[in-house]
């Protein structure tokens, strides 16, 4: 019988994402500025849900780029 290996969530569980905590959500965008996918942030539905909300409430309000500029 296969046992599932699961990971634990790098967030606390009951933590509520905001879209103020700019440097917490940095990580979970790459440096296209396209946000990580569940698979491998290893959160929860919940958890990605209120950070893929929070990112785009802070592109709008600007504290984040849509893009981020390649030096060329």
């Amino acid at each position: 019988m296969a046992s599932i290996k699961r990971r634990l969530s790098p967030i606390q569980p009951n933590y509520i994402l905001k879209y103020k905590d700019i440097d917490l959500i940095r990580p979970f965008l790459t440096d296209q500025g396209k946000i990580i996918p569940r698979r491998s942030t290893h959160l929860t539905l919940k958890q990605q849900k209120q950070l893929s909300k929070s990112i785009k409430t802070a592109r709008m309000l600007k504290l984040i780029p849509y893009i981020v500029n390649q030096g060329n």
